[in-house]
């Protein structure tokens, strides 16, 4: 059984400390878009780990962990990350492949970011200005940098010519402070000689790991509504965090996905610029932000927060076909007199019940709310579904009901162990009995 785990919000839904839970059934965790923008965050016994590249699957020995060809790689973060593990106590060792086909963010990225969004003024994205996006660029536009091509970074190889012509590009966009090209590619001979023990064809490796029989878990980045296809564009991201970004992602047939969960937050949360129907910019807002901490993994910038969207998630459920929903942070709601959860939207007199294609339109949208009762007794850290007050059964039940999936996982703390496997045969299929 291949499953697949995506974000069915706008990202830092929790699919981090989803994807370490289920980890030990599969053999095999694979990445497959998306670049160091990305923070998964992972509570093992009070300890943190923040993973912004390397699948949440490595803290478990058993379990290889590859990162596709659709995920962008910054090398210089990639070795700062796996030299983070090792401090910790984790040792990638051989457990980790690197797609050969993967693209690599050069130090001309971040420039070319920080500028477009200078220049972008009040219409900024908010990007996290790590260089993602012009890597993706330059992808597209065929001049891009592969990992595979570090293995010849000769004076007079192809690669030097590459290198040499985007330098220059990038020397006449920004005056003042010249990059040197050889040095550039002085750089990238480095990074292969630490990388290459890991570098291989990642999708002939998932053909053989599914030929061996071993379950393979597909680990999305960011959230179905930063898609850059089907997201809120502009504000969105480079790549396709939606499921068919598995397939491209990583060279796997559809076939190879054989179930899909969504992750999301009991409420909404979104970082950077763009439409958000149910923010909270009041002290209700303040209280989720402060009580869920709100703030980014990779950037450290507050999340905007707000009530549940029962429309944007019905259309996470459509866009990717998910099976079922892992729902985290129920216990940010603790103590709250009533929980808003919108149901409709209202724009110029008329009730809307489908996501809007344009954002601009989303944006001149009025959530329509229902409201249902909180409950007193806390959820935090609740780990059977008995333990849940009466009132939390039912926000889930409502959830379930209105996003058309049912809801297998709770998360109701930060620990790993803050957990609730419901008795549901769509688990049981995917990992066995919850039991």
């Amino acid at each position: 059984m291949n499953l697949a785990v995506l974000g069915a919000q706008w990202g830092d839904e929790g699919k981090g400390k989803i994807v370490d839970l289920l980890a030990p059934r599969f053999g095999v965790v694979a990445r497959y878009q998306g670049g160091h923008n990305a923070g998964h965050t992972v509570y093992v016994s009070g300890q943190q780990f923040v993973l912004h590249l390397i699948p949440s699957g490595i803290l478990h020995r058993g379990t290889t962990c590859i990162i596709g060809n659709g995920v962008v790689i910054d090398p210089n973060a990639l070795m700062t990350e796996i030299e983070m593990l090792a401090a910790l106590g984790i040792e990638v060792g051989q457990r980790l492949r690197i797609s050969d086909k993967a693209h690599v963010i050069m130090p001309y990225h971040r420039d070319l970011e920080l500028l477009a969004e200078a220049r972008r003024g009040e219409r900024k994205i908010g990007t996290t200005s790590r260089g993602i996006g012009p890597a993706y660029e330059d992808k597209i536009g065929r001049r891009g940098i592969r990992i595979g091509d570090l293995a010849d970074c000769s004076l007079t190889g192809p690669l030097a010519g590459v290198v040499k012509e985007n330098v220059a590009a990038r020397n006449r966009l920004i005056s003042g402070a010249e990059m040197d090209w050889q040095a550039v590619l002085g750089r990238l001979a480095a990074s292969w000689d630490r990388l290459q023990p890991w570098v291989t064809d990642v999708s002939l490796a998932l053909a053989e790991a599914r030929e061996a029989g071993r379950a393979i878990l597909f680990e999305g980045a960011q959230g179905a509504l930063l898609d850059i296809d089907h997201g809120t564009f502009p504000y969105v991201t480079s790549s396709n965090a939606t499921i068919g970004g598995v397939c491209t992602g990583l060279g796997v047939p559809p076939r190879a996905i054989d179930g899909v969960l969504g992750v999301v937050k009991a409420y909404t949360t979104r970082v950077g610029e763009g439409p958000l129907p149910t923010e909270l910019t009041g002290e209700a807002g303040e209280r989720l932000r402060e009580s869920g901490q709100e703030y980014g993994a990779s950037t450290g910038r507050p999340r905007r927060c707000g009530w549940f969207d029962a429309v944007a998630m019905r259309y996470a459920v459509r866009l990717n076909g998910l099976d079922a929903l892992a729902i985290s942070k129920l216990d940010v709601l603790d103590d709250l007199d009533e929980i808003c959860v919108c149901t409709a939207y209202r724009r110029e007199g008329k009730l809307l019940h489908d996501f809007p294609a344009d954002s601009g339109v989303l944006a001149s949208c009025e959530p329509v709310y229902e409201t249902l009762p909180g409950w007193s007794s806390p959820t935090q850290g609740a780990q059977r579904e008995t333990d849940l007050p009466s009132e939390a059964r039912a926000y889930v039940a409502r959830l379930e009901e209105l996003a058309g999936a049912p809801a297998v996982i709770l998360s109701t703390g930060s620990d790993r162990v803050d957990t609730i496997l419901r008795d549901h045969a769509i688990l049981e299929d995917w990992i066995g009995s919850s039991r």
